[in-house]
C-alpha cells in the first residue's frame, strides 16, 4: 500500500513508513492523517517484524501539525475555538490521539529515525515511539506553549513517562530546542547518528530486532509498554504468564538449537 503523504515499503521483514510532505517540513493534515490511518490498518493486518517511522527529505521528521488555512482540519478547530466548543476541541484530540496510539501500540518494535527537526507533533510522535534513533545535526522541540497550546496527541504523558516529571516540565514549560547530544544524555533517543545516516542506523537496529524471535519480541514489548503502570507485584506476574505462554509456544527450540549447533537460529514468523 502506497499513499502520496504516507509510503510504506517493505525491506525484507522490516516496514518502512516514510512521512511524505517535505515541502511542508511532513506536517500532518487532513489527508495525511488519513493515509497514516490506513498504513496502520495494513500494518495490522500483517504485521512486520519491525517498524520503521521516518520523514522524507533531509529537513525534518515532522512538523507536526499543519496550521496551514488550507487545511479543513485547521477551518473547523477555529470554528470551533470561536464557538468556545469544548466538545468538538475534545472530540478533534481524541481522534489525533487515537491515530498515534493505533500505530504505536501494533504489536511490533517501531523504531523513529529522526532524520530532521521534529517539533510539536513531530516531538510528541516521536517520543511515543519505542526506540529513537537521531541524526547528529537533528532537533527536538515540544513546541506547543510558544503557541499558546500544550502537547495533545499523548506526547506529554508519553515524555513524562519516559524521562520524568522533572526533566518533561523544562521541555514542555519552556518549549526549547534539544540538540542531538543533550537528547542521548536525557534518554530522549535511544542513538545518535552522522549526519544523514539517521534511516541507514534505524534500519541497522531494526534488523538486529527482526532477526530474534518474533514471539519473544512481541512478548517482551508487551512488559515493556504494560508494565510501567502496573503496581510492581502485579508488573511481575505479567511478566511470569507472558513468560510461560511464550516458552510453551516452543519458539525458544529454535533457538537454543540453534546455539547449541553453533548456527543461526531461523525463527518461524508469528502466524
Amino acid at each position: 500500500m502506497n499513499h502520496p503523504t504516507v509510503m510504506l515499503e517493505f525491506q525484507d521483514r522490516i516496514a518502512v513508513v516514510t512521512l511524505n510532505r517535505p515541502e511542508k517540513r511532513n506536517a500532518f493534515h487532513e489527508e495525511m492523517w488519513g493515509a497514516f490511518t490506513q498504513t496502520t490498518e495494513t500494518l495490522r493486518r500483517s504485521p512486520p517484524r519491525a517498524i520503521v517511522l521516518t520523514g522524507a527529505g533531509d529537513k525534518a521528521f515532522s512538523a507536526g501539525f499543519d496550521v496551514n488555512p488550507d487545511n479543513p482540519q485547521v477551518a473547523n478547530l477555529v470554528g470551533a475555538v470561536e464557538k468556545r466548543d469544548r466538545e468538538a476541541i475534545g472530540v478533534f484530540i481524541r481522534y489525533l490521539q487515537g491515530a498515534i496510539r493505533a500505530f504505536t501500540s501494533l504489536p511490533v518494535p517501531v523504531i523513529a529515525a529522526l532524520n530532521g527537526m521534529a517539533y510539536g507533533g513531530g516531538a510528541e510522535l516521536a517520543v511515543q515511539c519505542d526506540l529513537r534513533v537521531m541524526d547528529e545535526s537533528a532537533v527536538l522541540c515540544f513546541s506547543e506553549t510558544r503557541l499558546g497550546l500544550m502537547p495533545d496527541w499523548g506526547g506529554g504523558v508519553a515524555l513524562t513517562r519516559l524521562c520524568g516529571p522533572s526533566i518533561a516540565a523544562d521541555l514542555i514549560l519552556t518549549a526549547r530546542k534539544v540538540g542531538a547530544p543533550e537528547a542521548l544524555a536525557l534518554g530522549l533517543v535511544s542513538r545518535v547518528s552522522k549526519k544523514g545516516k539517521a534511516l541507514e542506523d534505524a534500519l541497522t537496529l531494526a534488523g538486529a530486532v527482526a532477526a530474534n524471535g518474533p514471539r519473544a519480541v512481541q512478548s517482551a514489548l508487551r512488559v515493556i509498554r504494560g508494565s510501567a503502570s502496573l503496581p510492581l507485584d502485579e508488573a511481575m506476574a505479567f511478566e511470569a504468564e507472558l513468560a510461560a505462554e511464550l516458552i510453551a509456544s516452543g519458539e525458544c527450540v529454535h533457538g537454543i538449537t540453534a546455539f547449541l549447533t553453533r548456527q543461526e537460529p531461523v525463527f518461524p514468523d508469528v502466524e
